[in-house]
Parts: structure tokens; sequence; C-alpha cells
């Protein structure tokens, strides 16, 4: 059986913006892939929560970005009851066994992915695709992590040709850059977050309802 080809992008998506969809959109065409899917986090580590909008408003907003695309924007860290991308990432290889999974982050994840709880163990689960972002490239490429990475790299070639995936794998996809942020979203707009009130939202992977005042 062919498995599923499926990548993962993690993130706060406070609020989630036409930057998201179109780096995944890339991802996609580039790597080959069947669907992204959007982890919604509950809350990371390394963010302070002073700011960050409830998850129920937060998941709603990546539903309307994903709209008309192979992309399942997901709640399921709250399910899983996990804090550590490494500890999510392992309960979905569990959970999924029939699908093969790659890890895309942008550069300035890459920048700081040494401070990550056990980011080797995450870089031999799973290919890992780096897409570039502005401002970011150097300090990625001068990273404790790049130093450790840099001897698995591979050409996008390796992972389209139809074998199975193997890991430690980086690949690094560069395209034209994108210049929006969540950042600059909020500030131009603090009262982002009534544009997704209402009902809570329908979480497509789990099939469970998340409640709009959770994760505030």
């Amino acid at each position: 059986m062919v498995p599923v080809r499926t990548g993962i992008l993690g993130g706060s998506f406070n609020p989630a913006h036409g930057g998201h969809r179109r780096i995944t959109r890339f991802a996609i065409d580039a790597l080959g892939l069947d669907e992204v899917w959007w982890l919604v986090s509950p809350g990371n580590p390394l963010k302070p929560p002073q700011g960050m909008a409830p998850l129920g408003a937060r998941l709603r907003s990546a539903q309307r970005q994903a709209r008309l695309a192979p992309i399942v924007p997901t709640a399921i860290e709250r399910e899983l009851g996990t804090r550590y991308t490494v500890d999510t990432l392992r309960a979905l290889i569990r959970r999924y066994p029939k699908r093969e999974f790659v890890w895309i982050m942008g550069a300035d994840n890459l920048a700081q992915f040494h401070r990550w709880r056990h980011w080797r163990s995450i870089a031999r689960m799973m290919p890992i695709a780096v897409v570039a972002r502005p401002g970011y490239d150097g300090a990625a490429l001068a990273s404790p992590a790049m130093a450790w990475l840099r001897r698995y790299r591979v050409p996008v070639a390796r992972l389209l040709d139809g074998g199975r995936w193997s890991a430690p794998a980086l690949v690094l996809l560069r395209f034209d850059p994108d210049p929006r942020s969540a950042t600059a979203i909020r500030r131009a707009d603090p009262d982002w977050i009534l544009r997704y009130s209402g009902h809570p939202p329908r979480d497509r992977l789990t099939h469970h309802l998340v409640a709009q005042e959770e994760g505030a």
C-alpha cells in the first residue's frame, strides 16, 4: 500500500493568514505531499502566553485559511495531552502508522531548533523540510542544529522518488519570500478575534468540538 504522505506544520496560528497557506501550498507541490496538517498549538513553551488568542479562535482562523486546499488544521495536541513537539510527533506516528510524515518549519525555527526538547530525536523520527524566511536564513545556517543536520541534507528529488522515506534527512526549500506575519496582523487589527467568534469549531482530524474559550 502506498503511504499517505503528510506534511506537519506546527504553530500558534495567532491568527492564521495567507502566508501560512502560501508556504504550505508551496511545500505540498515541492515535496509531492498528499496533504499537510496544521498543528494549532494549545501553547508554545518558547512563546509567552500574553497576547495568545483562545485555541478555538485560532483553529477557526486556520480553517478559514485552509478552505479548498489539501490542508487540515487540527488541535489534536489538546486531545493527546502533549506539550512538546517530540511527544506530539511520537504520538502521531503511533496513531497513524499508514502515513509517512515530514516535519515542515521555517528558517526562524531552525535557528532556535537546538532549544527544543530532544530535537535530535525529532530529526530521527521523520524528514525535516525547512522553508526560507526573510531575515532568518543566516541565523538558521549558522545554528547549532544546522551544524548537526548538515550531514543529513538531501536533495528534494530524494523525497520525490517514490521510495520509503528515511530519517534523519534535511531538505531546504527556497521560494519567493512572503512578508505577512501574525504579529503585524495583530498590531494592525487588535480585534481580529471577533471575526472568529461563534459556535465552537469542529476539528476535522479528531472530529471533536473545540470550545472558543480554550487555550486563553
